[in-house]
């Protein structure tokens, strides 16, 4: 019996000292308190912008089944006007937009991206995007150009593959590794650039005409021109001086380059092409109407460089000089 007693009570004393190891394990406060703090720090380090884009995915989450049922309740709606139309004899609208009539233009524009180690990763980017609104407003232009992208490489082609894979499906495009001049013929070459003195009166539809495709905010003024004489290609600025005062920098990005040469090519008229084009933060008025805009001049320069390329308009001076040329060479002419 005596036996049978003290196993018991090694039973219990086991027991007792098995249950506090099990709250050292599992019931400390302590223990507790130190996890409850990690988990708070970890919260603590996201910064706020971290903690307002965790809410708005949770949010998002919460939400899905809403957005669900709301496009069923829309789907079911177009279908229950639909049925209404038909059954009224009226015909359904198409959904397809009708594109209007196209006629191509043998005009080659080029834009050339050997500019892509003097541009840092912010800037390719921009130029990425100025490039994607040049192809998109040529697919739906009246007259489509031949399109050329030139120099194709570097961080340029690294930025499309990583956010746009969708380019190499492009149509009506050439997308060529080589240089410009490499792949057309140097007699047909006419380069832009703001820098030259002459000034274009019209377009030739022969000819292919290169936008550098660098975006520098002034920091490589002349490099395109330079480039131009280098090669011994012609050269020339648009007539943007003859038509058009602007309040900001007169700094033109490369899309806007672009579109106005399409816009031109539809209207035949450069004033209505420029103003066509040109946004209104760059506060473009009619050459002769600047008195009526003398308030804010300067108020978006800092803006124009977001957008900016090696393609800058004149200043007054070089536009009177190259005004006098032009005349010149009008009466030499005739």
């Amino acid at each position: 019996m005596d036996w049978l007693g003290s196993k018991v009570a090694g039973s219990m004393a086991s027991d007792a000292v098995s249950v506090p190891a099990a709250q050292d394990d599992n019931g400390d406060p302590q223990a507790n308190g130190t996890n409850q703090e990690a988990q708070s720090g970890e919260t603590e380090t996201l910064s706020k912008r971290q903690k307002k884009k965790l809410l708005k995915q949770q949010q998002w989450e919460e939400q899905r089944d809403l957005r669900k049922q709301k496009r069923k309740e829309r789907k079911q709606q177009r279908r229950l006007e639909r049925q209404t139309l038909t059954e009224d004899g009226t015909e359904c609208p198409t959904r397809k937009r009708l594109r209007r009539e196209v006629e191509p233009s043998p005009l080659r524009l080029v834009i050339d991206c050997s500019f892509d180690n003097l541009m840092i990763l912010k800037d390719v980017k921009k130029l990425h995007k100025q490039i994607q609104r040049c192809y998109a407003e040529n697919r739906r232009a009246a007259h489509p150009v031949q399109f050329y992208i030139t120099s194709h490489g570097g961080q340029l082609k690294q930025n499309m593959d990583e956010i746009n894979k969708g380019w190499v499906n492009w149509k009506d495009v050439h997308i060529k590794p080589e240089h410009f001049h490499e792949v057309l013929s140097r007699e047909d070459l006419v380069y832009l650039t703001s820098d030259s003195p002459n000034v274009l009166q019209e377009l030739d539809e022969n000819k292919a005409y290169v936008i550098g495709g660098l975006v520098d905010h002034n920091h490589h003024k002349g490099i395109s021109f330079e480039r131009a004489k280098e090669l011994g290609i012609a050269h020339a600025q648009l007539p943007l001086g003859s038509f058009v005062k602007m309040n900001s920098r007169k700094v033109l990005a490369v899309n806007h380059v672009f579109e106005i040469l399409l816009a031109y090519l539809e209207k035949r008229d450069w004033k209505e092409a420029f103003f066509t084009v040109l946004p209104q933060r760059k506060g473009a008025v009619p050459v002769g109407q600047e008195d009526t805009q003398e308030q804010g001049d300067g108020d978006e320069e800092e803006d124009s460089d977001r957008d900016s390329s090696p393609y800058e308009a004149a200043t007054e001076k070089t536009q009177e000089d190259t005004k006098d040329q032009s005349n010149d060479q009008l009466k030499d002419a005739s």
